[in-house]
């Protein structure tokens, strides 16, 4: 069996997989990433896009913990989209460069001074009737709009500029078929790939695989962290009318009702993507009833619109985080540490940056050094995986 010695290996080679490949290797380190099937395979390439600022965790009009930890993000990512910030993200599609908030009535009194706060004093803007997007720019919408300082991803674009300069660092290799060497003291010492014939050496293993990362601490014998599954039932409409929304519609709840943002297809046509609430209660629903749920709410809040040629659709998706009591959200990114390897989930899209910051931090704590430069000529065998074509297209489904 040949071997490599790195000195950092990730597996999963998800949007959060692939910032720390780029962050790491930045700050000096020799860095191998392994994936099972494709690139943002799971639930990156499920997301919706949005950069969240945090907005959506304080319609009750309370500052939450949540709320606060993800404010900066947006900030953050649009520093790394023109080519200032911690990563070259130049090349990534922005499908909007703001996310907006709409109810059908009146917002409550409450809910309308709070976003007047100085608190929210960069994060949620008013909008002049003349500038409101097209969707929203009809006689018959009589609500209020927001707009949020919130960016929207193309996600497929992120994923290509992420991996682009790191192919050769990206293996496809399947984890659920390799054998973990460990010392006597629980460290991991290297990856056994019998498939492929190699053996990958390195000083740290970090596990950004998702929902994987069960399996992978099931393969360890570890039972901490844990993990928790809270799933979606997405609806999707897929039709030939371009009328971008990238917005959430809020009622009398906490929580969005729907949160709907807008796709381009290779094929010319444009897809409706829809979260928030209908997707959580979606899971009590089968795919008909889920379809027949969105229709009816589609037609209740944008009565006025009217979408050629829709058909229509669902998926699932399980987010994957550490365990909370309740099966409530996590706030934060997370990182647990364990021995010489690291746990991690970035819990949101938009935090990812600040997973990136945890894992760097430990690693520094830790006086990591450099010491590796894998032999690229012995992985070179190894197929790069290809990046996983959008969920809302034909093929991605």
């Amino acid at each position: 069996m040949r071997e490599v010695n790195t000195d950092i290996v990730i597996v999963g080679a998800g949007i959060a997989g692939l910032w720390m490949l780029n962050t790491l290797s930045k700050q000096g380190y020799d860095v191998l990433l392994l994936e099972a099937e494709s690139i943002g395979s799971g639930q990156s390439v499920k997301s919706q896009g949005i950069i969240h600022g945090g907005i959506k965790y304080a319609l009750n009009g309370v500052l939450s913990q949540a709320s606060d930890a993800i404010k900066g993000m947006p900030a953050r990512w649009r520093a790394c989209l023109t080519g200032e910030g911690e990563l070259d993200l130049r090349g990534v599609t922005t499908l909007s460069d703001a996310h907006y908030l709409w109810s059908q009535g009146s917002l409550a009194a409450k809910i309308t001074s709070f976003f007047a706060k100085k608190a929210m004093s960069g994060r949620v803007d008013s909008i002049d009737k003349n500038d409101y997007p097209k969707v929203f720019a009809h006689p018959d919408f009589k609500g209020n709009l927001y707009k949020l300082n919130e960016i929207v991803l193309d996600v497929p674009s992120l994923l290509k500029v992420l991996s682009e300069k790191q192919r050769q660092r990206i293996l496809q290799i399947d984890t659920a078929d390799c054998q973990w060497d460990r010392d006597h003291a629980g460290n991991i010492t290297a990856v056994s790939c019998l498939k492929e014939g190699i053996k990958i050496n390195a000083q740290r293993f970090v596990f950004a695989a998702g929902q994987g990362n069960a399996a992978i601490l099931k393969q360890l014998k570890m039972s901490k962290p844990e993990m928790q599954l809270r799933p979606l039932h997405m609806a999707m409409v897929t039709h030939n009318t371009n009328l971008p929304i990238y917005a959430h519609c809020i009622a009398a709840s906490s929580k969005p009702l729907v949160t709907i943002t807008h796709h381009i297809n290779s094929d010319g046509s444009y897809t409706w993507y829809y979260g928030g609430d209908i997707a959580e209660t979606g899971m009590g629903r089968d795919s008909q009833q889920q379809i027949i749920a969105a229709k009816e709410l589609t037609a209740k809040i944008l009565p006025w619109v009217t979408l050629e040629n829709a058909r229509w659709s669902t998926l699932h998706i399980s987010r994957a985080e550490p365990k909370q009591s309740g099966l409530s959200r996590p706030d934060a990114a997370y990182c647990h540490s364990e021995k010489n390897y690291l746990v991690t989930w970035p819990t949101k899209l938009a935090l990812t940056p600040d997973l990136g910051d945890k894992v760097s931090e430990l690693f520094s704590q830790q006086q990591l050094k450099a010491q590796y430069r894998a032999d690229l000529e012995i992985t070179a065998s190894i197929k790069s995986p290809p990046i996983s074509a959008p969920a809302w297209s034909d093929t991605g489904r």
